[in-house]
């Protein structure tokens, strides 16, 4: 499996013969190669905040991909379809849903619908949540938001174990911050036999 992460909580996940993209959000549309983008398969969107879908962003993906499937919540469906974009609810092939909920931003504004992600029974996308409580072996981790502590995501990776993190959510932090943060995960997660991945926007890892 080969992940590229663009900005954010935008992820590119390919194997051999599907690809799928997660939460094409605003923060990663204009770092996003989609014109050397040959194949896409899904579009896979844990909730309808905008650094999770980005209405031009989606446009583009359909516009060149006009096979792709796209699935996600009845928010995210009903706003696709205002646009003309067709979306499913019901989880396709090697797609499985769990109780991710979005954490409290309240008083900001209320919380929307959200989905947790197991895909290909390998990774875990939470989306924006730190309420839950299962992971494959490789965890999209959202490790800073106005709604969550960057301490309780790393408490959460102990707990849950998975073999390999792979930070998300974390454009909040500018560059000397983020690789600090980065060093000081890697540390702690490393005395549990837990890999994280230090990524960078258009670098790809590959995980068996």
């Amino acid at each position: 499996m080969k992940i590229t992460k663009y900005i954010h909580a935008c992820l590119l996940v390919e194997t051999d013969d599907r690809v799928a993209l997660f939460d094409p959000g605003s923060m990663s549309y204009s770092a996003f190669p989609l014109n050397s983008l040959n194949q896409l398969d899904d579009i896979l969107i844990t909730h309808i905040h905008q650094d999770h879908i980005h209405m031009p962003f989606i446009k583009d993906l359909v516009a060149k991909f006009p096979n792709v499937r796209i699935t996600s919540t009845p928010q995210v469906v009903e706003l696709l379809k205002g646009e003309g974009i067709k979306a499913q609810t019901n989880p396709p092939e090697g797609v499985e849903f769990f109780e991710a909920p979005h954490e409290s931003v309240e008083p900001l504004f209320p919380a929307p619908e959200e989905i947790g992600i197991h895909y290909l029974d390998k990774l875990t996308n939470p989306g924006d949540s730190h309420s839950f409580k299962e992971s494959k072996d490789i965890l999209a981790l959202p490790i800073t938001a106005p709604w969550g502590s960057s301490i309780r995501a790393l408490n959460l990776a102990l707990e849950l174990k998975p073999k390999f993190v792979i930070p998300i959510h974390d454009w909040h932090w500018n560059e000397e911050a983020r690789h600090q943060m980065y060093d000081g995960y890697a540390a702690v997660l490393a005395k549990a036999n837990i890999e994280l991945f230090k990524m960078e926007t258009g670098q790809a890892i590959e995980v068996n």
